[in-house]
């Protein structure tokens, strides 16, 4: 069945790349860092009764292979043969937990075009061979903080398409495709067996087209806030099937009640408290088929009530003239994102480095996990970046930092969240590569104590590290 399944792909696949040659030639010449900044160049709309598409067909990583950092930094394999990790996240006691899941089963595609995107997907995932049993939540403990694991326990298994976690009070907060659980948890247990209590239901089937839901714990401890992609593009679906979605949703840590913190953003992930300015950041997917070089995916820090755009403009008031019945009253509210990071690169990963590890060149920024684009004629994305910060806000270009994730036309593995270690090294999720990368200070610097994912106090590690004995 695979191989039938395969062949037919194979098929598919060869005869949209033989109709997509001949067109968007002009298209080539465009240079993807023109949209990389607060001010992207954003070209006219087009479009085409096959959108643009570039498949990377994930091959994996050899024995011995790594990706490739710049120098002044060490990359390692922190962990292998996962089942397609998407998230890290890092405890008050150094251990890191990583969040492996795939989408929700048995969704029925609202279009033809949705049945060629599945497929698109399946090859883009590296899920069209044998899989590992997924959806569970490992814990990794480094026991002498050297960057090494020395000990990988499933902490939960069987989940619903787990995403986001936060940690809190003895609380292990998980987002699945569908609500919120709080499972008790201490520190240094291996497992948990407790029931969950249900915090919150979150938007979820019987169509729930972006799945992934991102949590962040608020500085004060008080409230979660959730991440909910849209239910389409352009809300093919209908707008009601878009209730609390494209969306960040504010949800009370006591009782579960949650409201609206901001909206029209088609696809949030990343989400991140800045710890210097103690503003809610994120990275954003925009909408598809309007070319490939739009619409430019963008990270911004998140104003509570703030608009931003989807589904009736981008980039601010940019109209798309696809959604009807237009509303320019709603568009004259959209904010226009803090800083651009060029068109379909599907950023899902965010990280802040002001308390980690890293050489002063990363020492105050943030990292960015891009997943890597198929709806472009050439790749783009694939790798972890860099965006200096300064007084709270981006200030120069993206640094490439994490590359050769894609290799010619194959894809050993592709990027997906990003934290900081219990050491202060960068960790990368790599669910293509069912992997998770380390890259830390080649100097060894390490941080004095452990800095938790939920920790945004700025205690200053930063200025007190030192090298490794």
């Amino acid at each position: 069945m695979i191989a039938r399944r395969l062949v037919h792909t194979s098929v598919l696949m060869g005869s949209v790349a033989l109709i997509l040659s001949a067109c968007n030639e002009a298209d080539q010449s465009f240079d993807p860092a023109q949209q990389i900044g607060a001010d992207p160049v954003l070209p006219e709309p087009s479009s085409s009764l096959i959108p643009d598409l570039k498949v990377a067909e994930v091959v994996g990583w050899k024995d011995g292979e790594t990706p490739t950092v710049p120098e002044g930094l060490k990359v390692t394999l922190y962990q292998k043969d996962l089942a397609n990790p998407r998230t890290v996240h890092t405890l008050p006691n150094g251990d890191v937990l990583v969040v492996q899941s795939r989408g929700p089963k048995g969704q029925s595609p609202s279009r033809p075009k949705d049945i060629i995107r599945g497929w698109i997907m399946a090859i883009s995932h590296g899920e069209t061979r044998p899989q590992k049993e997924s959806n569970l939540i490992t814990l990794l403990r480094d026991t002498n903080r050297d960057g090494t694991v020395d000990e990988r326990h499933d902490l939960l298994t069987k989940l619903d398409s787990p995403f986001g976690v936060a940690f809190a009070d003895n609380t292990l907060y998980v987002a699945t495709a569908s609500e919120i659980l709080a499972y008790p948890y201490q520190l240094g247990q291996n497992d948990i067996t407790a029931e969950p209590k249900l915090l919150t239901p979150l938007p979820g089937g019987p169509i729930n087209h972006h799945w992934t839901k991102d949590l962040a714990l608020s500085p004060d401890g008080k409230f979660l806030y959730a991440s909910v992609g849209s239910n389409s593009n352009i809300v093919e679906n209908g707008m009601e099937a878009e209730k609390n979605r494209a969306a960040i949703l504010q949800v009370d840590r006591q009782t579960g009640a949650f409201k609206l913190f901001a909206s029209g953003l088609r696809n949030p992930n990343g989400l991140a408290f800045n710890p210097e300015s103690k503003e809610l950041w994120a990275v954003i997917n925009e909408r598809d088929e309007l070319g490939p070089n739009l619409v430019p995916d963008y990270m911004t820090s998140v104003k509570e009530n703030g608009f931003y755009g989807w589904p009736w403009s981008y980039y601010g008031n940019h109209v798309d003239a696809r959604v009807y019945p237009p509303r320019p009253d709603i568009v004259a509210t959209a904010i226009k994102p803090d800083y651009a990071l060029s068109s379909h690169v599907a950023a899902l990963g965010l990280t802040f480095t002001l308390n980690s590890a890293m050489p002063a060149a990363y020492a105050n920024g943030a990292f960015i996990g891009e997943h890597g684009s198929w709806n472009r004629n050439a790749f783009n994305g694939y790798r972890v970046t860099y965006v200096p910060f300064e007084n709270g806000k981006p200030s120069g270009k993206t640094q490439d930092v994490v590359t050769g994730f894609i290799q010619g036309d194959n894809a050993r593995g592709r990027p997906v969240g990003v934290g900081i270690d219990g050491t202060g090294a960068l960790l990368v999720a790599d669910d293509a590569g069912n992997s998770v990368w380390r890259v830390a200070a080649a100097d060894g610097t390490v941080t004095p104590a452990p800095i938790a994912t939920d920790d945004v106090s700025g205690g200053g590690a930063q200025a007190m590290a030192a090298p490794a004995n």
